[in-house]
């Protein structure tokens, strides 16, 4: 889960840069207290791109990197931001891609050292890397938590050697293995990203992947639904897809076995054991602020009066230009009043726990009556519950997660 959007509008410079008085002007919201703020650092490198990949990733050897000047644009990016979150703690850092583990145990100390000298950390933050089986290599992974790195999020995918061969991936089934089995070595908590509904997958396929997946006993498991999205190869050339029903069978087989597990599912695709959940995706479901730093980096910062997005430029050579120059932000705008209410509940409804009401106020600082029409048309077709001060989806809503956040867009209601 993290910042990154597909981003089709030009990458000229905003018109002018915005000084910190034009955040703290009167506006129409009034925050009483600003939520907490996340560090998403993007790292736009692959060795190769994946077809259903639409994510900002480029494809690079990892000997050709530019990692030097990529942290310093790193560097000016998050300088040229600091007036915009002084005096906020930040509670918790994502490095993202891309595949973050093209970059060095040695460059990675480098930019969280660079992190920690401007910003405040809070005590014991989460610090995490995602890291692709295919860069692994023995005591890599050690090296990055001695760089500072407390999660790694390994994306698996798969392990059957044919699906992967299909997703393009550059790792093998063995390859998988062994590096989940170094993270838990050196990490007291690790991601596991799995996909499904693959292309030709079967039940006993998919019962195979998340059995393996499971043995190796990770603290938290990621599945994803194959979804073809925009401007990708599958796009192009889609594979053929799962059927609906069959779809629906896979979840609830994934449902039964991480829950036998032990594994409790506290969000649409994430699995975890007790106190295992993701702190910074929390963040986002619960519509906290980020600020994202590298290429095509977005956004989102509260103010008193306002709740702003920003995107950084996408091309990871105009991002390093513009930033070391002072200026990548190419978006910056002011959410308006109207769309607020549908930007929370569509990360809020993704918590399988759902939301206390006062969560929404304090976070948009909009009343509640600016989602009474769209709780009540859900609770009338049975997609949330409502019950006292806690909103909550119903099991039918998770299961039609889209027409229930749907509910909500500012022409529903």
């Amino acid at each position: 889960m993290i910042p990154i959007q597909p981003d089709n509008s030009s990458q000229e410079l905003a018109s002018s840069p915005r000084d910190i008085q034009h955040y703290m002007r009167p506006g129409t919201l009034q925050l009483g207290s600003l939520p907490p703020l996340s560090l998403y650092v993007h790292l736009p490198w692959c060795l190769k791109k994946c077809p259903y990949c639409d994510f900002n990733s480029h494809e690079m050897r990892s000997a050709e990197l530019p990692e030097q000047r990529y942290i310093d644009a790193l560097m000016a990016d998050l300088e040229a931001a600091l007036p915009l979150i002084w005096g906020r703690s930040v509670q918790t850092v994502f490095m993202g891609g891309g595949t973050p583990s093209l970059f060095s145990p040695q460059a990675i100390d480098q930019l969280l050292a660079g992190i920690r000298a401007r910003v405040r950390l809070a005590p014991n933050a989460e610090i995490t890397l995602e890291a692709n089986p295919g860069t692994f290599e023995k005591d890599r992974f050690r090296a990055y938590r001695g760089a500072g790195v407390t999660r790694l999020s390994v994306g698996v995918q798969s392990f059957n050697d044919d699906f992967l061969r299909a997703l393009g991936r550059v790792h093998d089934r063995g390859q998988a293995i062994a590096a989940v089995e170094e993270a838990a070595l050196a990490f007291d908590t690790f991601n596991l990203d799995l996909m499904y509904a693959l292309p030709g997958q079967t039940l006993e396929q998919l019962r195979a992947d998340v059995s393996t997946a499971l043995a190796l006993a990770p603290r938290h498991l990621s599945i994803y639904h194959l979804t073809i999205e925009p401007n990708t190869y599958f796009a192009k050339f889609p594979p053929a897809a799962v059927e609906d029903d069959l779809a629906a069978d896979m979840l609830d087989l994934i449902t039964d076995l991480t829950g036998t597990a032990g594994l409790q599912r506290y969000e649409v695709s994430a699995y975890a054991l007790p106190g295992h959940a993701s702190v910074h995706n929390m963040n986002y479901w619960q519509f906290g602020d980020y600020l994202g730093l590298g290429a095509g980096a977005h956004s989102k910062i509260s103010f008193a009066h306002r709740v702003v997005r920003q995107v950084r430029a996408r091309s990871p050579e105009l991002y390093m230009t513009q930033a070391l120059a002072g200026q990548c932000v190419v978006q910056d705008v002011d959410v308006k009043r109207s769309e607020l209410p549908f930007e929370f509940m569509l990360n809020a409804l993704r918590l399988a726990g759902g939301f206390d009401v006062g969560l929404f106020a304090e976070r948009t600082g909009m009343p509640l009556s600016a989602l009474q029409a769209g709780l009540n048309q859900a609770q009338t077709q049975g997609l949330l519950t409502v019950d006292g001060s806690h909103v909550q989806p119903s099991v039918r809503g998770f299961d039609f997660l889209n027409d229930l956040q749907a509910l909500f867009l500012p022409a529903a209601r």
